[in-house]
């Protein structure tokens, strides 16, 4: 290689005497950036190993918005090939392919949110925002209670006699079905910029498997990724496991008991021993203690592994998602005393606002992510376009 094209390769990807097939025009500052990273990895290969990143990197030449945007949701973040990487700073091609890919991931998230100008909230919802409208909720819904006359009164363990069924279900229900609908059209534009093939049933299997596991938080070599050092641990991976798993249980909860009362005709409260409240308990343990580690991981981070910007938005998901596992569990010891009104609307409060912001903060890259590593899955079971390898 000869030394203009070792300068191309530390300076701009718009410089690269070899992307001239394809369109850099239409990149952003931080896609350009991308485009130079994986030109330089796609020449050394030494990361290979490490998650699946940086195989379906090598089944391209050139890469395109589309291609930038994929790998970049299919970056889970770990941080190992930055520490690995011989051509990070001090180097000249100073390359960090985890803080390009997050601020990048961040792009894609507002350039694919639905309605397309709420876009915006992505770089706006901080911890202030998430808490104030947690707040702000909880404080209206205290308010509508004391005005009914019954926030002093016994509740006798019913939460429907301070908030009856069916309103509770026309306050929650188009929140959620809202935030539900604007994520399904944001992973739909998502797909249809790089479209991978037909879906298979073994590609959604790899894909939901690898999702479940968290495979790829183990580095590479399942020893784990990097937090603020060199160092290996699972402990991202462990918190993200209980995070994500005691959310499915609060979830089935809330199932389990829409269940047991449309079909069972079985209203709430339940006793302690009913499956909606052993999945909510342990689910909001589980949260508890997923949330606590990964906001004390969070504020560890070393800065070159992560876009600090996102900092705001990422602390703001994980404690509104504590204060709702927090004030749900809170909620048990609070029956038969004239805490439960005050307690109930705080949780409903952050119940609410998490639905609200769902589509438009932290709560997307699961989603992002997820739809990556199916369109991956898809991907690898298909012969290599390149026609360079056995592949």
């Amino acid at each position: 290689m000869t030394q203009p094209d070792l300068a191309a390769l530390a300076g701009s990807s718009a410089d690269l005497p070899f992307a001239g097939g394809i369109d850099l025009s239409e990149l952003t500052g931080n896609e350009e950036e991308a485009v130079r990273l994986l030109t330089i990895c796609n020449a050394c290969r030494y990361c290979e190993g490490f998650c699946p990143v940086f195989p379906a990197m090598t089944r391209r030449l050139e890469f395109g918005k589309a291609d930038v945007n994929f790998l970049a949701n299919l970056c889970h973040n770990c941080g190992a090939c930055l520490h690995s990487c011989q051509y990070a700073s001090p180097h000249e091609f100073a390359v960090n392919v985890p803080k390009t890919f997050a601020k990048v991931r961040l792009e894609t998230y507002s350039e694919f949110a639905w309605p397309r100008f709420l876009g915006a909230l992505y770089r706006r919802n901080g911890t202030i925002v998430s808490l104030a409208l947690a707040a702000g909720l909880s404080l209206f819904l205290i308010l509508a209670v004391a005005r009914n006359g019954s926030l002093s009164s016994s509740q006798d363990a019913n939460f429907y006699t301070i908030f009856p069924h069916n309103l509770m279900v026309l306050l929650f229900a188009p929140i959620f079905l809202f935030a539900a609908f604007a994520l399904a059209m944001g992973v739909r534009t998502f797909w249809r910029e790089s479209p991978p093939g037909p879906a298979s049933l073994p590609a959604a299997a790899d894909a939901a498997a690898r999702v479940l596991s968290l495979e790829h938080l183990d580095g590479g070599h399942g020893e784990g990724c990097n937090n603020e050092s060199d160092r290996y641990t699972l402990a991202r991976r462990n918190f993200h496991h209980f995070l994500f798993y005691g959310f499915l249980l609060c979830f089935a909860a809330t199932s389990t008991a829409t269940l047991y009362h449309y079909l069972l005709n079985w209203p709430a409260p339940y006793p302690l021993l009913s499956l909606p409240k052993i999945f909510g308990v342990t689910g909001g343990i589980g949260m508890l203690l997923g949330g606590s580690g990964l906001l004390w991981l969070n504020l560890r981070r070393d800065p070159d592994q992560c876009d600090v910007s996102q900092n705001g938005m990422d602390r703001g998901f994980i404690l509104l998602l504590l204060l709702i596992a927090a004030s749900g569990l809170a909620l048990i010891p609070a029956k038969q005393t004239a805490w439960l009104p005050v307690v109930l609307c705080i949780h409903l409060g952050g119940v609410m606002a998490l639905f609200a912001t769902m589509p438009y903060g932290k709560f997307a890259h699961g989603i992002f992510r997820s739809a990556a590593l199916l369109k991956w899955a898809i991907e690898r079971r298909q012969p290599s376009k390149l026609k360079l390898s056995d592949d």
